[in-house]
């Protein structure tokens, strides 16, 4: 095996060289990150929403979502025993926001990666292959971008069953044409580089190029396109649970607005049945908005997002 030699004298492994530059990397990468305040903003946001949503089972218990054992009345205001009141059937709603993050940063971040994934998958196919697959998939790409996502969307999620993988389904098929016009334009750009027409001459086949010098390169751009999707995600989530086409056993914050509606809280002023899921929702999409902008300019400093 090839070694590389070390100002020391010592000889290094492949292996331990490529760690080392990724060690190198994310170091570069979080000393940038850390200039950017409002991507630590969304970064502290996001990892205190995410430590909520993982001990949600230890704080709050599951008995937080039963119907039947609600240890309030229905529609009480806020108080020392719920701060946040209760719901319709007495439930605390402190409670079901907490056990709510749960859900609803699942399917924002799986429809996410779905859509990243189907956009990366056409946008790297359609750069390399190019000619009529590649105009075929562009005019698909075309369709989808025209269409709007939301109609797309809730059409799905009403021929299929309700569930949280229709939910994830519907939002990952219907939000990836974006992505997959921004990757099949950096692919074109890597693929016209000397080292691509080099690698070629030496035999390299498709499979060869794609995965070891286009994917490496389009990399930073999917990560920030991810976290850019992922807000939207959870909006749509929301928004699709909110017309009644979410899942309805389990609990969400989008659920919990659509509860709220059918329980008349925006005509009665129960203010407290809507106001904490939809300050959690905004919350959470600011935050991974701001993850992704502060993600964009450090990868990509020429699109000068400011700080």
């Amino acid at each position: 095996m090839a070694t590389e030699t070390t100002a020391r004298g010592t000889k290094t492994s492949p292996r331990a060289l490529a760690r080392q530059r990724r060690r190198r990397s994310a170091a570069r990468f979080w000393k940038q990150y850390r200039t950017h305040r409002a991507g630590l903003f969304g970064l502290a946001a996001l990892a205190l929403f995410g430590l909520i949503a993982l001990t949600a089972p230890l704080t709050v218990g599951s008995d937080a979502q039963s119907v039947t054992n609600a240890p309030g009345r229905p529609l009480e205001s806020p108080s020392a025993e719920f701060p946040l009141g209760t719901d319709q059937f007495g439930r605390s709603l402190l409670g079901l926001v907490v056990w709510g993050s749960r859900v609803s940063l699942l399917v924002g971040l799986l429809a996410a990666v779905l859509s990243v994934a189907i956009g990366a998958l056409i946008g790297i196919t359609a750069g390399h292959f190019r000619g009529w697959y590649a105009t075929v998939m562009m005019r698909i790409t075309d369709w989808f971008l025209v269409m709007p996502t939301l109609v797309l969307a809730i059409a799905l999620a009403t021929v299929m069953s309700r569930s949280l993988g229709t939910i994830i389904l519907a939002i990952g098929v219907t939000t990836w044409p974006t992505t997959a016009r921004l990757v099949r334009a950096q692919t074109l750009a890597v693929e016209s580089r000397p080292y691509i027409e080099r690698a070629k001459a030496l035999g390299g086949g498709h499979w060869h190029i794609m995965s070891r010098h286009v994917l490496p390169n389009v990399m930073p751009l999917v990560l920030a396109q991810t976290t850019l999707i992922i807000s939207s995600a959870i909006l749509a989530e929301a928004t699709l649970a909110f017309l009644g086409l979410g899942d309805p056993t389990v609990v969400s914050w989008g659920g919990l607005l659509q509860d709220a509606r059918e329980a008349g809280a925006v005509s009665s002023g129960k203010w407290w049945y809507l106001v904490p899921p939809g300050i959690a929702i905004a919350v959470v999409a600011l935050a991974f908005t701001l993850c992704g902008r502060a993600v964009e300019s450090v990868l990509n400093p020429k699109l000068g997002v400011t700080r």
